[in-house]
């Protein structure tokens, strides 16, 4: 029976870390396999370096120093011969981070020092304080006119007393980041950072990634202690810019440090069980290496790798999937005018979501497409566009999600509008158009794949505002439009093909 046992132990061994890895959607702890990728990007002469030095900012669960020790541990087995002078060099000299909240600084100790004291009596490695190179104290936010000047949290959601957690984050609360490990200059700085925090902002607008982001900003202050090497796991959604990132996405966009790019459109294919909207990159800046970008696209058993400029000639985004890029090649060959310009911007007569209107229509009133429902309000209601009354137009949802599983809608179901029609900013407008004719052709481009395909290029989030119609041609909308008459217009391949069929579904 005793040899039972020690057979089915050796057998199955699990790791604590990977049962603590889909805790949290805006803190979401790492898989050790995932952490073990993410160090593979790196040149793997740094875990054979006594003078190679790792940071990682933003530790919750210490999975990626304990990896990192775990190689370093293996890397200097010929240079320091006894191993626990070989830990103490490693733990003391190259290893060093710093916690997110008082819990992860315990569990991150407990994962590398196997102690959640530095200096306890089960530590591997003793130090003279509790916290040896894994620090944490619960700052404050600094308030300015009801915001922190830091991260933008809200002051009424945020400011709980000494005694809580505030979630102010020790890296990135300071104009001085050097300060933590007195001016030392580290070689890699890696890790998960938090992705974002509430603002108490209303339903519809957390619903559109109203949240506010954080992991730009680590990621800035990392690149302000010049590591020779920087890899961050972050949300893809700053690939299309939208609140807050607009001016970190031109940077990084435009930034040829970066290497290697690797993206899951579905987050859960990186971290089982979490849905993150618009997927998760992970990505390595090399601050002495400058070039192309190699771009690893994994969705599914389905992988993609292409070495190509972060934003190709002629467009201001980057462009996600390495099979799109011949497909939009042929379709700006043959351009012409852009869709985007027959969409409306958004709130397209002015009313916000919560109008609602009277129940039944009365004299003189408008026919109102509101959030889920039909409303009549007066025409002395609609504060622009007035003149869009009297057309035929096409309404769709400015805001779809359905999921990250592929083939995906992409876009809500596009409906006609007669005249005398409007709609609250739930809806974008499309048009207007001359007569029922024409807008009935509209809806039936926006319902091919080829259409949506294109869409897809450009939304990475729910979001569906104008600009993602940009790469989207125009067409003459005197008849209906179908994939088989778009395929052959622009010349598309059988293996083009194949891809948009892969990634769109019919339009329900």
């Amino acid at each position: 029976m005793e040899n039972n046992k020690t057979h089915i132990a050796d057998l199955y061994n699990p790791d604590v870390l990977n049962c603590i890895a889909n805790l949290s959607n805006d803190e979401v702890f790492t898989p050790p396999t995932l952490a073990n990728q993410v160090l593979d990007l790196l040149p793997q002469e740094l875990f054979k370096s006594k003078s190679t030095k790792f940071l990682d900012p933003f530790t919750k669960s210490g999975v990626f120093l304990r990896e990192i020790v775990k190689r370093l541990d293996k890397g200097l087995e010929n240079q320091i011969k006894d191993r626990q002078k070989r830990i103490d060099h490693i733990l003391h000299n190259q290893v060093f981070g710093i916690a997110c909240t008082e819990l992860t600084s315990l569990l991150s100790r407990r994962s590398v020092y196997c102690s959640k004291s530095a200096n306890g009596k089960y530590s591997v490695s003793k130090f003279n304080s509790p916290e040896g190179n894994i620090l944490y104290s619960n700052i404050q936010h600094t308030w300015i006119n009801g915001k922190c000047k830091y991260c933008g949290a809200s002051k009424d959601v945020y400011d709980r007393g000494q005694e809580s957690e505030q979630y102010a984050y020790q890296f990135i609360h300071t104009d001085n980041p050097n300060q933590f490990f007195n001016n030392m200059k580290f070689d890699v700085i890696i890790g998960n950072p938090p992705y974002q925090m509430s603002d108490g902002g209303d339903t519809e607008e957390r619903q559109r990634g109203g949240a506010i982001p954080l992991y730009h900003k680590f990621i800035t202050q990392a690149k302000r202690l010049m590591p020779k090497y920087l890899s961050m796991i972050v949300p893809s959604r700053w690939f299309a810019g939208g609140r807050g990132l607009d001016d970190f996405r031109d940077e990084m966009l435009h930034d040829n440090r970066i290497r290697k790019i690797v993206d899951f459109p579905i987050s859960s294919d990186c971290f089982p069980g979490v849905e993150i909207k618009g997927g998760v990159c992970y990505f390595l800046w090399d601050r002495d290496n400058l070039g192309l970008c190699q771009v690893t696209t994994k969705r599914g058993d389905i992988v993609s790798i292409s070495t190509r400029p972060l934003l190709e000639k002629g467009s201001d985004i980057f462009i996600r999937y390495n099979e799109s890029i011949s497909i939009l090649h042929k379709v700006q060959h043959k351009l012409g005018k852009s869709f985007s310009t027959i969409v409306s911007s958004m709130k397209p007569f002015g009313l916000r979501t919560f109008v609602k209107g009277k129940t039944t229509p009365f004299k003189n009133s408008v026919k109102l497409f509101a959030n889920k429902s039909i409303g009549y309000i007066e025409r002395t209601d609609i504060i622009q566009n007035n003149s869009w009354l009297e057309h035929y137009k096409v309404y769709i949802s400015r805001a779809y999600g359905a999921g990250e599983d592929f083939p995906h809608q992409i876009l809500n179901t596009p409906f006609v509008g007669e005249p005398n029609t409007c709609c609250t900013e739930t809806y974008l407008v499309i048009g207007p158009c001359p007569n029922s004719t024409e807008a009935q052709n509209i809806v039936t481009y926006i319902k091919t794949k080829f259409f949506r395909f294109l869409v897809l290029i450009k939304k990475n989030t729910q979001d569906a505002p104008a600009r993602v119609y940009q790469f989207v041609p125009l067409q003459d909308f005197s008849h209906p439009w179908t994939d088989e008459m778009l395929y052959k217009k622009y010349k598309l391949t059988k293996e083009d093909i194949d891809f948009i069929e892969s990634m769109i579904k019919p339009m329900e």
